[in-house]
């Protein structure tokens, strides 16, 4: 039996909260189009990228030094959960469901309740593909749309 295919859709985020759990290179790919789209961003992490650092101490997100702690999806539009701690995952993926909160898994894409396009701007157009949760295609299919877009 095929996989389900997810909805393809365009979150509008301005002034939304969104909870990212982790703060290293995974969560950090995320941030721009996250701030682009002007999110209320909230990181939770004990420890964060230099990059990520930068952009609390400017202002541009909240960074709460800890662990992830139950209930910290309060008030959340969309939750990403980019740590190495699978256990941990699981807890912040348990109360998005709770909540009724999208939240995206970077260790487990099937128990994921949204998946991140590889996406792209040209030329005012966004682009977004998803490849049934396979990044690395969908990234390739978006760089070969991008190579046609610009010709």
């Amino acid at each position: 039996m095929p996989a389900v295919p997810a909805y393809l859709s365009g979150l509008r985020l301005s002034g939304r909260r969104v909870v990212v759990i982790g703060a290293g290179r995974v969560a950090e790919r995320r941030l721009d189009r996250l701030l682009e789209a002007g999110a209320e961003l909230i990181v939770i992490a004990p420890v964060a990228t230099e990059l990520i650092k930068q952009l609390a101490d400017s202002g541009r997100l909240t960074w709460l030094q800890r662990g992830y702690l139950y209930g910290d999806l309060e008030g959340a539009w969309y939750a990403l959960v980019a740590t190495d701690d699978h256990d941990c995952n699981e807890r912040v993926s348990t109360e998005a469901e709770q909540r009724r909160i999208f939240c995206v898994r970077s260790d487990d894409r099937q128990a994921a309740t949204a998946w991140t396009p590889a996406s792209a701007v040209t030329d005012g157009v966004q682009i977004g593909v998803l490849a049934g949760g396979d990044h690395g295609r969908s990234r390739r299919i978006r760089d070969e749309l991008l190579r046609q877009l610009d010709l």
